[in-house]
């Protein structure tokens, strides 16, 4: 190659240098102004023009045999194949338990003792706290001892009367205040354990609110949190347009940055009724807690799979084009030789849902067809291009 470049400047400097002598020459032949001799003159430069063509053409030759690199576009391009394409919608959500109470008094009254402290594990039913009940448990006392007597005076009247002794009247008076007085003891035996707070489930007491001495009110004052891990589960916001593809049963993936893991689950339970003032429905996604560290509250992402593409061909996003109408485009490598050299053809696609960078095409492409990928910006439909995949 090189001595073939090194002949050809060779050969223009001596066409340059003869030039100039030539040019010296016809001057003097047209300073003669003699018509033979212009006419001699101009025969013997064709005659070198021609001699000069053929060793150019010569040289083309050459240089053709020896450079078999062509001047065409270098690509690389990927092959379309179908794939399951899992488009998921990400979003936010935070943990919670249905199992999270602040436990408020039923009584008013000086809470007397609490029986518990934050961290303690408790069952269901378990005393955590007492309120003085300001002279109830002497009244029912006192009522418990009537009672007993309105049942020793009924159950005597009871056997006269089964025996036709007695009269009715007097077997049914005693009746009525042994009735009575159950009732009451009851009754006051229900005002009696209102004073007595128990744990409404199994769990743990997260804090203590108010402390021992202090007095609180039936139904306000916060006594104490108690808290259970085990139904755990996180609740989010939907965008109403979501609703006929993020539905109960849909696979979940949800990641906690806090604790750097993941877990896949599923939709629980999908809401029914659209807030007005955001669009939205609410989801419930349950939350498997074996270990115990994920607390409510905790922050979450969501990745709810809203639709699948068993038989789907995605694409970079970043090699699509668009023309002046609106219409997206791509180029294909068509007709491609032993040498990876093909001619590029501009495809008109439609694309679907998008996942990070790729785009699903819905139509245009087919299976199994080269698209072309680095150098796609710079091709033209119909130019040769040469594929240079590694």
């Amino acid at each position: 190659m090189k001595h073939i470049y090194s002949l050809l400047i060779v050969t223009l400097l001596l066409v340059s240098c003869g030039g100039e002598n030539k040019r010296n020459s016809v001057e003097r032949v047209l300073e003669s102004n003699n018509l033979e001799t212009i006419r001699q003159k101009r025969a013997e430069l064709v005659d070198e023009q021609q001699v000069v063509q053929e060793k150019i053409k010569r040289l083309d030759q050459a240089i053709s045999k020896i450079d078999t690199v062509k001047h065409v576009p270098l690509i690389t391009t990927l092959t379309a194949k179908e794939e399951v394409f899992n488009h998921v919608l990400e979003i936010q959500g935070n943990v919670t338990t249905k199992n999270l109470l602040v436990i408020t008094p039923e009584y008013n009254g000086i809470l007397t003792n609490v029986y518990v402290k934050e961290g303690q594990k408790v069952t269901k039913g378990q005393t955590l706290a007492k309120i003085d009940d300001g002279g109830l448990s002497q009244q029912l006392a006192q009522l418990q001892i009537e009672a007993d007597l309105a049942k020793t005076t009924y159950e005597r009247q009871k056997r006269l009367w089964d025996q036709n002794i007695g009269s009715e009247i007097q077997y049914l008076q005693a009746k009525s205040t042994y009735e009575a007085q159950s009732e009451a003891v009851n009754q006051l035996k229900q005002q009696v354990a209102k004073t007595t707070v128990k744990a409404p489930f199994t769990g743990t007491i997260d804090d203590v609110i108010t402390e021992q001495g202090s007095v609180v009110a039936a139904g306000q004052t916060q006594l104490m949190r108690i808290v259970s891990l085990k139904d755990m589960y996180i609740e989010t916001d939907i965008p109403e347009r979501y609703i006929t593809d993020v539905t109960k049963g849909k696979q979940v993936k949800v990641q906690f940055p806090v604790l750097g893991k993941s877990i896949d689950t599923e939709i629980r339970q999908a809401g029914d009724f659209i807030n007005p003032a955001n669009r939205t429905f609410k989801v419930e996604v349950a939350i498997p807690n074996d270990e115990k560290n994920i607390k409510p509250n905790l922050t979450a992402k969501l990745k709810i799979n809203d639709y699948t593409n068993e038989n789907a061909i995605l694409i970079p996003q970043s090699i699509i084009s668009e023309n002046a109408e609106g219409e997206q485009y791509v180029y294909v490598v068509n007709e491609k030789n032993a040498n990876d050299e093909g001619v590029a053809e501009r495809v008109i696609i439609k694309t679907g849902k998008t996942q990070g960078d790729v785009i699903e095409v819905l139509e245009g492409i087919d299976n199994n067809v080269e698209i072309v990928q680095e150098g796609a910006r710079s091709v033209k439909d119909g130019q040769t291009v040469k594929v240079i995949n590694y």
